[in-house]
């Protein structure tokens, strides 16, 4: 495929591959990095974050040299009811093809190579065709694919966007391309690291939301700004520290928890991906409420990245993900073996257990175990932690 990618992607799909891994003790600076990147350049980074994702699934997959220097990887995992696309068995059992459509595919036309996740087909149903048993599906699998084959072609008019229109992210057809397998969906969803990357994404909405807000807080320091342009402008920047702290509080915590997956994790990534999705909403009304319709209308560039950004976190589920916070703490205490009919505070202490919190032992009578909701928001203490001499909790 003809790649129409930027100067800026380009150059950073090299330093992408080059990032650190997340939860190996410098989180931290890979989120750093991808929210610089997208400070600059939010398209470019959108780009180069699949691309690093891509290296780090690969990675936790057993494959750490699959993403070679010089190529330039998407991430299509989207999966909604159609298009469809079917990976089909070989009749010998030795590979696969891919038959079918993906949509939401970020770099559709300029990416060299995907990580796919298509719906395999069963051994009886090798066509694919979704005419026998089960509607011709026996699970879904995750695929490596050279996007170099003839039979790759990205679907005109499927990308229609005005924000994030650069990115090219509309549907890829397939006819009977070669594909790679590398696992299965859940060995996909069901590595630490997913939930690792989907707080990457978080980071690069950051960065543009730190960008978008760059006007404001350069005319809030001008002598004599007014008053309510200031007012916005504190408001703004206090969005952003929170928004980092949770960031860096969330850093601290992968790379002291690496293993940490499931309803644990699941909790962890949601919370600070809707609460950077909320902060970004309200830096763009901040922004638009103090300085008027002049930077969206007269700077082209300010204008493309306001919606730009309100294209990309809508990745973000919104309330349903706020909902799936408490949903992930609910299951973990299901999955510790508690009864629907129990106690409020016997939910607390299996959830607590399943999400990795200190737990007070029987020679710590004056402890209290901490509260899950503590432990996500920060407020719990980790393991090892010293316990408060006061027995205090904030």
């Amino acid at each position: 495929m003809t790649p129409p990618i930027t100067p800026d992607a380009a150059g950073l799909f090299a330093a992408a591959r080059r990032l650190p891994l997340p939860g190996r003790g410098r989180t931290l600076r890979r989120w750093r990095t991808l929210a610089g990147w997208a400070r600059r350049d939010l398209v470019a980074a959108r780009l180069a974050e699949a691309h690093a994702d891509a290296a780090a699934i690969s990675a936790d997959l057993g494959l750490p040299d699959l993403v070679e220097p010089g190529s330039r990887w998407g991430v299509w995992a989207a999966e909604p009811p159609s298009p469809v696309l079917r990976a089909i068995p070989a009749a010998s059992g030795g590979g696969w093809t891919l038959r079918g459509v993906k949509p939401w595919c970020s770099g559709a036309s300029g990416s060299t190579h995907a990580l796919v996740t298509a719906r395999e087909a069963g051994p009886e149903e090798g066509t694919g065709d979704g005419t026998g048993p089960e509607g011709g599906d026996a699970g879904t699998g995750l695929f490596a694919v050279d996007l170099s084959h003839p039979g790759v072609a990205p679907v005109p008019g499927t990308w229609n966007a005005v924000g994030m229109a650069e990115s090219d992210s509309g549907q890829v057809a397939f006819d009977d391309v070669p594909a790679r397998r590398l696992g299965s969906h859940a060995d996909y969803l069901d590595r630490p690291g997913f939930w690792h990357g989907g707080i990457g994404v978080a980071a690069c909405w950051f960065g543009g939301a730190r960008a978008l807000a760059g006007p404001l807080l350069d005319r809030a320091l001008r002598p004599g700004a007014p008053e309510l342009l200031r007012s916005h402008a504190g408001a703004a920047a206090g969005e952003l520290a929170a928004g980092w702290s949770l960031l860096l509080r969330s850093a601290e915590h992968v790379d002291r928890h690496p293993e940490e997956a499931g309803p644990a994790a699941a909790a962890r990534a949601l919370l600070v991906r809707t609460r950077v999705e909320r902060l970004c909403d309200e830096v763009a009304l901040r922004s638009g409420r103090a300085l008027g319709p002049g930077p969206l209308s007269e700077d082209a560039a300010h204008a493309r990245l306001a919606v730009d950004l309100s294209v990309y976190v809508r990745q973000s589920h919104a309330e349903r993900d706020e909902a799936a916070v408490a949903a992930a703490l609910a299951e973990a205490a299901s999955e510790a073996g508690v009864p629907s009919e129990g106690s409020v505070r016997a939910s607390v202490e299996a959830a607590r257990t399943s999400a990795g919190a200190h737990t007070a032992s029987a020679d710590e009578p004056g402890e209290a175990a901490a509260d899950p909701w503590d432990t996500l928001i920060g407020l719990g203490p980790e393991p090892g932690d010293a316990a408060d001499p006061e027995g205090g909790r904030a």
